[in-house]
């Protein structure tokens, strides 16, 4: 007698489908502000290089308070703390009540996440090590996927494509963000002060207490929220993490009665406001770099541009297909039914937009040295192109193949966006 499978994301619950639905509607609204702010960026950056860059280096804030920051600072220091608050927000419902909570159903698209990161790490760290001139620090840069950017595409290419697919990029893409976490906190942090972070994580562990209590205000919570970012500020390491902890110290279980959980009720009033202006201005503040024959040719030339190209476009296909095959092949877990290896393929081309937290992570790899976080810079948006294209190639295919699916079983086919009864 054969052993029992799982199937992938086969089916899923009403509940998590809404909620998926949801969170796809708003993260692919929040996509196309990205790039109207990436593209706005690129534009002023060389039309009127001088304007742009005396915008972004232009310093306010509390001195006293040491929050006399750049408003390049403050886009990356600030206004991501509020996508990583949601990211906490994603990852705390997803591991107590979302696909994270059962190990035989996160399995796949954790193994396709770990090596989604760490083979695109492993090319450029090849490259760098291999040519002369290399840079070592960059190698965390090509191991971020940038989830509203992807679903942004994925939108405008794959209306009829099932929602398995999209479950699969959304929780692969928190996984990703929840490592990407880990590797700013560990890796990008020189100093540090450990009373400030003592005080940032016992402000967190008194909203968790809060929490507990069952007080529900999110007016209550704020100033919490501002002195534990405040203090995280303060003790070295990246702001952002303050974020992520108060994501997960927020109460994701349902209580009797209860509609929605805090946790899902903050992500609802918080998703707007990350998705609508922090990533759109912080793409605008940050992705304004010199496009030039020069500038691309050393994209292509150098190896820490070329190490970044090859790990977004190359290795995210690599990493992630081959964890998803092996995710397959040693564990009791299959794909979602009516899925085939060209969808994952696809996905995986598409998990190469790196952007948002790839930039992050350049900014803070070559801090101190503007050339080199320039053509960095120049190296995630030159890739995160080439995966939308290749992505968008591949699941156009399979897009028209869904589609045709559908006609011939007169739109019976479960689990595509178009079957939303909410859809007009």
């Amino acid at each position: 007698m054969s052993e029992p499978t799982s199937e992938t994301f086969h089916r899923l619950p009403e509940r998590e489908r809404r909620t998926l639905l949801d969170i796809f509607r708003a993260e692919t609204t929040g996509g196309f502000l990205l790039l109207a702010g990436a593209a706005i960026a690129l534009v002023w950056a060389n039309v009127a290089p001088e304007s742009y860059s005396s915008v972004v280096s232009f310093t306010f804030g509390p001195a006293q308070l040491n929050l006399d920051l750049s408003v390049a600072t403050w886009a990356k220091d600030g206004l991501l703390a509020i996508f990583f608050l949601v990211v906490g927000l994603e990852l705390k419902r997803e591991f107590v009540c979302g696909e994270l909570r059962k190990p035989a159903e996160a399995i796949v698209p954790m193994v396709a996440a770990v090596l989604g990161m760490a083979v695109p790490a492993l090319v450029y760290v090849l490259v760098n090590d291999l040519a002369q001139g290399g840079d070592l620090r960059g190698w965390a840069i090509p191991a971020a996927t940038d989830i509203a950017f992807a679903l942004a595409v994925l939108a405008v290419i794959g209306s009829a494509l099932p929602t398995a697919l999209r479950a699969f990029l959304l929780t692969l893409a928190v996984v990703d963000d929840l490592l990407a976490i880990l590797i700013i906190a560990v890796v990008f942090t020189d100093s540090l002060d450990f009373v400030a972070l003592l005080v940032s994580f016992a402000i967190v562990g008194l909203y968790w207490f809060l929490q507990r209590r069952r007080i529900g205000s999110l007016w209550v919570y704020l100033p919490l929220w501002l002195l534990a970012w405040g203090f995280m500020h303060e003790s070295g390491v990246h702001a952002t993490i303050a974020g992520v902890a108060i994501g997960l110290a927020t109460r994701a279980n349902l209580d009797p009665g209860e509609r929605e959980s805090p946790a899902e009720r903050f992500e609802h009033q918080i998703r707007p406001v990350s998705a609508g202006v922090a990533v759109p201005l912080f793409a605008l503040f940050a992705a304004g770099v010199t496009i030039s024959a020069d500038r691309l040719a050393q994209v292509f030339s150098e190896p820490v541009g070329l190490g970044i190209v090859l790990g977004l476009v190359l290795g995210k296909i690599i990493g992630i297909t081959l964890g998803t095959y092996l995710a397959v092949r040693y564990t009791r877990a299959t794909l979602a039914q009516g899925l085939a290896w060209s969808d994952v393929v696809g996905v995986s081309a598409l998990a190469g937009i790196g952007f948002t937290v790839s930039l992050l992570i350049a900014s803070l790899a070559f801090e101190g040295d503007p050339a080199v976080e320039e053509m960095a810079k120049t190296a995630v948006l030159v890739a995160s192109v080439i995966a939308a294209v290749v992505a968008s190639a591949l699941l156009s295919r399979r897009n028209a193949k869904y589609k045709r699916l559908r006609r011939d079983n007169a739109g019976q086919i479960p689990g595509t966006v178009l079957d939303d009864p909410r859809r007009p």
